[in-house]
């Protein structure tokens, strides 16, 4: 691989990528082996995960090799004023590849310079999340059988969900025509905007998801925030940014409804046990595409 650390989707190119979703594909039929024995894996998670912390986890022991952790600031020397950079420096001393969540934007990048093993980006506050958008565009892949030429739409906290602006940016690579539903204070940041313009990115901007449902293949739902409203505002605006079972009148029989997870309220739970569904699926592809990530980093 190009870049020794996986910071932001953009350090992969697109060859990178479809060898890495090809590898996962080989290991969702045939996950354990030995591949990495010997090796360690740091977990260091300062911020709350489940998906993204037990998936890496289980992907290294299923692997062959051993992992060390950390999930709270306050167990560390971080409570008694030690920097990120120290505490990235000597612990990439007992390791072989560090997984980092870190609320600080940045935080990847400046872990980055003080390691002399590979770091993986697993969330930097708002910013981004380039492991989630490797099985984000694996499961689209899978349920589409292809990523070239689809149609894509991104719902719900666009400005704080940085698995949105991974995921858009990898768009970028495959020719995927997408629309963003969000309410205006949570649109997409600018920066994102400008970097889709550059790219020739064909998008647009929606205040509905249902006009959207017999346009689209795939629907990326997103936890609108509600600590980021008032009260009634938030009730006002809940329903043009979620669906239901009812809402999914006029689908296409191909689409299928992806989302990062924790879901809320957004996914009307009567959709779970529909075809339309696949975002559980999504959830367990994690394993085998972090499985195929550390094989690439680890053994090239």
């Amino acid at each position: 691989m190009q870049a020794q650390h996986l910071i932001s989707i953009s350090d992969l190119t697109k060859e990178e990528i479809l060898l890495i979703l090809k590898k996962a594909a080989v290991l969702k039929k045939k996950s354990s082996s030995q591949l990495l024995q010997g090796s360690i894996l740091a977990s260091c998670f300062f911020d709350p995960s489940t998906r993204t912390r037990l998936s890496f986890e289980a992907a290294m022991l299923r692997l062959g090799g051993s992992v060390i952790s950390v999930s709270d600031k306050s167990s560390t020397s971080l409570q008694k004023g030690e920097s990120l950079y120290d505490t990235i420096r000597v612990i990439s001393g007992y390791a072989d590849i560090i997984v980092l969540r870190h609320p600080m934007e940045g935080a990847a990048r400046l872990a980055a310079s003080a390691s002399c093993i590979p770091i993986i980006n697993a969330g930097d506050g708002a910013n981004q999340h380039p492991s989630q958008t490797l099985l984000d565009l694996f499961s689209i892949q899978e349920c589409q059988g292809r990523l070239d030429e689809l149609k894509i739409a991104c719902v719900g906290d666009l400005k704080y969900g940085r698995t949105v602006h991974s995921l858009a940016l990898a768009c970028s690579l495959f020719n995927i025509r997408l629309y963003f539903v969000s309410p205006e204070q949570l649109s997409l940041p600018d920066a994102i905007v400008q970097q889709l313009k550059m790219r020739g990115v064909n998008f647009s901007f929606h205040s509905s998801v249902e006009e959207l449902v017999g346009k689209v293949d795939v629907l990326y739902m997103t936890r609108l925030q509600k600590e980021r409203f008032e009260e009634g505002e938030y009730k006002a605006k809940d329903g043009r940014f979620s669906i239901t079972l009812r809402g999914l009148q006029g689908a296409k029989k191909n689409l299928r409804i992806l989302h990062p997870l924790p879901r809320v309220d957004e996914v009307d739970l009567l959709i779970d046990t529909t075809p339309f569904a696949y975002y559980f699926e999504q959830a367990k592809n994690g394993l085998f595409v972090r499985e195929a990530l550390l094989a690439f980093l680890l053994k090239g």
